[in-house]
């Protein structure tokens, strides 16, 4: 099987073309006919020798997943299903603001943490996304949505934020994103590159050392008996533990807070003193908050928040003293919004048959 130079970072390319006999600037290069010119073909890089297009061709490749389905929202959201092979699709999504474009990018085929809002943890879990596949979504949005009339590209910003958990896939994701923030590659700001966990506090404290970007986190509630029951990680890494690797994290991020995302659930974690227990929560953690309408989905057993609850609970934290934002809900007519994201999953964990067997009895 040919080599996808589309798995590596600059280090890598460099150390694969020291191994084929050539020097660091070709990795260079290649780097930047890949990512800023969207080049998969290497006839088509024409400043690269002949004699090592005919090399590259015969034992390398550019190889990206290939589109499944494209849909675009009445709203401007575009989402493509791309195939990653044997019967699984993952998503991708991006959404168009005023000021920036945002593409919302998965790192797993499926999601093994269950988080019970969220659809792409009811789908179960097949496998990680290797480095290429999850570099391959940027790749691939480039490429369908062009440049703007001034020639800027129309994606400015990345959310590690589609299916699955990035963290637990740490290695592919931080190669991933290193490529993203090259100037050989994307040249995307650390400011701009924002990876969301539910919280693997060991591997929060790897990404600071690794490669520190934009932290978001999903809480989701206020308290562990019931951040236990729908985010299930957190019996492992509880809300102490979780705030500290917060407030560690920050020694070395980008931006001087952190996000914490909060899907409203309607009589779930919606009420003013849920809000009153999250100032407690989060009183010495510099950060803001993204108040998420609650997305339905079949078989979801939750409603959303209603607008005024919504208001009512972001007013308290307003009050108390926070930034607080509420996610306008995009692409909803194509199951793009947020926690809508399932994908084509070949479940390896067997869960769709588990839920199958509950909602039957």
């Amino acid at each position: 099987m040919k080599t996808n130079l589309l798995d590596f970072d600059l280090d890598g390319l460099n150390a694969y073309f020291a191994e084929i006999g050539e020097k660091p600037f070709r990795a260079k290069q290649v780097m930047r006919w890949m990512h800023q010119f969207g080049v998969a073909d290497f006839n088509d890089m024409t400043d690269i020798a002949k004699v090592l297009r005919e090399k590259l061709n015969a034992q390398a490749e550019v190889r990206v997943p290939n589109e499944m389905i494209g849909l675009a929202s009445e709203d401007g959201t575009r989402k493509w299903l791309l195939d990653v092979g044997t019967g699984n699709g993952i998503e991708t999504v991006f959404i168009p603001e005023d000021d920036r474009g945002t593409l919302c990018v998965s790192s797993q085929v499926g999601c093994a943490l269950e988080c019970t809002f969220c659809s792409t943890g009811r789908q179960g879990f097949n496998r990680n996304l290797s480095v290429s596949e999850i570099i391959g979504q940027l790749w691939w949005a480039n490429r369908a949505l062009g440049r703007d009339p001034k020639g800027d590209r129309i994606i400015s910003n990345v959310v590690m934020m589609g299916m699955g958990e990035p963290l637990a896939n740490f290695d592919n994701v931080v190669t991933a994103m290193r490529i993203m923030l090259d100037d050989h590659g994307y040249g995307l700001s650390r400011r701009r590159v924002t990876l969301s966990t539910s919280g693997l506090v060991p591997a929060m404290d790897k990404l600071r050392e690794a490669c520190p970007v934009a932290l978001a986190v999903s809480l989701h509630a206020p308290n562990d008996a019931l951040r236990d029951e729908i985010v299930p990680i957190n019996k492992k890494y509880p809300l102490k533990e979780l705030m500290a690797a917060c407030l560690r994290y920050l020694e070395k991020a980008p931006r001087d807070f952190v996000t914490f995302e909060y899907v409203m659930l309607d009589g779930v974690n919606d009420t003013l003193t849920h809000a009153q227990e999250l100032i407690a929560l989060t009183r010495d953690v510099p950060c803001k908050f993204n108040l998420i309408p609650f997305n339905p989905f079949p078989n979801s057993d939750y409603g959303r928040s209603s607008n005024e609850q919504i208001r009512r609970f972001r007013d308290t934290l307003i009050e108390a003293g926070y930034i607080v934002t509420t996610r306008k809900t995009r692409g909803d007519d194509i199951d793009a919004a947020c926690g809508q994201l399932a994908g084509q999953v070949q479940d390896k964990t067997k869960r769709q048959i588990r839920r199958l067997t509950e909602i039957r009895s």
